[in-house]
């Protein structure tokens, strides 16, 4: 059944896409691989929350006013910062947690504002249909890129201890002596955006791109939200990355220029 363009999803279609679940446990168990538990889990919350979410976009686009949009920033923000607190595999303090949350709010901020007003042009503002789907793209890549750039930075700087140490030592400065360190963890915290590009298009269709198609839009104004969009999250991820960088690394440093340790969780 369709309505228009668009192909309807049944209740029982949807229930037959779960087969790939019923593939994915019979291959761990085959293999010996304990993941089944997890593979549920995430099937059973990643069901829960898109179904809630649903009714709630529903709600919003259907009573657009910019409070429902600014608290359902503020939500997806929140639970952005907790998630890359909870995916870093090194405990963190409260002031690199501080810096975590600075970064995430602030960078995503100020991309996706400019994405909306000087590209889009979305007018009003608030509007829901296009801040929120939108918010949710750059905010989603940016928590990516926040937590790998948490790990390499922590990870590097523990692991180079010792030549930090001898670095400052022998009269380097704290951003000297953790340079090439900062670089790799900015680096590697972009790298999967890059590949994303290089191969969008040729080896993948993004899902912005295949939903607007899919939903009766010329593939050619499809292409061109997806170019904006996609320009979009490398601008946010890069400059939330960065920030991080930047001031994650002083967490390391006293105010006499000297390395500590800062890995004890608070």
């Amino acid at each position: 059944m369709s309505t228009g363009s668009v192909i309807d999803i049944g209740f029982w279609q949807l229930a037959s896409a779960y087969v790939f679940i019923g593939l994915l446990l019979f291959i761990v168990r085959a293999r010996g691989i304990n993941r089944e538990k997890e593979i549920i889990i995430a099937s059973v919350r990643m069901t829960i929350q898109l179904v809630l979410v649903g009714y709630l976009l529903a709600y919003v686009f259907e009573n657009n006013h910019p409070l429902w949009t600014i608290i359902m920033l503020a939500i997806m923000v929140t639970f952005a910062i907790f998630n890359i607190y909870k995916r870093v595999r090194v405990p963190l303090t409260l002031r690199v947690k501080r810096i975590i949350a600075f970064a995430m709010a602030s960078g995503t901020l100020f991309s996706l504002v400019y994405f909306l007003l000087v590209v889009l042009r979305v007018y009003p503002w608030y509007d829901s249909r296009y801040f929120i789907p939108i918010a949710g793209m750059i905010i989603g890549n940016s928590m990516t890129g926040i937590a790998l750039g948490v790990n390499h930075l922590v990870e590097g700087i523990h692991k180079q201890w010792a030549t930090i140490e001898g670095s400052l030592m022998l009269g380097a400065t704290p951003q000297m002596a953790v340079k090439d360190i900062v670089n790799d963890a900015f680096d590697s915290a972009l790298l999967p955006t890059i590949n994303s590009m290089v191969g969008m298009g040729i080896v993948f269709l993004p899902g912005m791109m295949t939903g607007q198609i899919l939903s009766g839009v010329s593939p050619v104004t499809a292409i061109q939200y997806q170019i904006a969009i996609m320009l979009g999250i490398v601008g946010s991820v890069a400059l939330t990355v960065i920030l991080f960088v930047h001031y994650g690394y002083q967490a390391y440093f006293n105010s006499r220029a000297q390395l500590v340790e800062v890995t004890e969780s608070a």
